[in-house]
């Protein structure tokens, strides 16, 4: 590891310690699996030296990579599972995918921005995550060859859970999303389909996400 390795590595443990252990999330699948991604890598190199801030960051198409807590309370309010199958709508630059290919079994993972599709699978193969899948297409659809799905996590803000990730979850699977009658402004639900098909919300948090655009979110 050369200096500047070293430097982002340290800097990543303080992330993890400060920002997500020191704001109350302590399951362990998640701390470590925030502790091995290396985040500078999923931004553009002129925002690398801001990789380990406590808050978002630009990254092509005009989109954002989301603040390390939120990435980390989203993926630990889904309580996953190292045999889970995960879908992800909001692949980004593909950070939360390689996040969550550190706890799940297989991650599918999909993205509306064919130029952020290139950029998050151009990252993901350079650093060898090959349990991720990524299809570039209209994530509120979901993406159903692959499906059931134990778990769900939505990277943008809809007027309402699309039913057709609703219908893609497995019983017992948990989907988490923001949601919201603001493009701006959302409330992180929790959703759980039980066995009997039917399905529990619970609200989690204020949180404001870019737009879930697409046949099942804002037009």
């Amino acid at each position: 590891m050369d200096e500047a390795e070293d430097a982002y590595a340290a800097a990543r443990a303080r992330m993890v310690a400060e920002q997500i252990a020191g704001r109350g999330i302590d399951d362990p699948a998640v701390l470590r699996a925030m502790r091995l991604v290396p985040r500078e890598r999923f931004v553009p190199r002129a925002s690398r030296p801001y990789a380990y801030d406590d808050g978002p960051l630009p990254i092509p198409a005009n989109q954002t990579i989301s603040q390390p807590y939120v990435v980390a309370a989203m993926i630990a309010a889904l309580a996953l599972r190292p045999s889970d199958r995960v879908l992800e709508i909001g692949a980004g630059s593909g950070y939360a995918a390689a996040v969550l290919s550190r706890i799940a079994a297989e991650v599918y993972t999909m993205e509306r921005h064919a130029e952020l599709a290139d950029y998050a699978r151009e990252r993901l193969a350079a650093l060898g995550y090959d349990n991720v899948r990524l299809r570039q297409g209209d994530g509120t659809r979901g993406w159903p060859e692959h499906a059931p799905y134990d778990a769900i996590i939505v990277a943008a803000g809809g007027p309402a859970v699309p039913a057709s990730l609703k219908a893609q979850l497995a019983a017992g699977g948990r989907l988490v999303m923001p949601v919201g009658r603001s493009r701006q402004q959302q409330t992180l639900v929790l959703v759980r389909r039980r066995a009997d098909g039917s399905y529990t919300e619970e609200r989690l948090a204020p949180v404001a996400f870019v737009p879930l655009i697409g046949e099942e979110g804002w037009r």
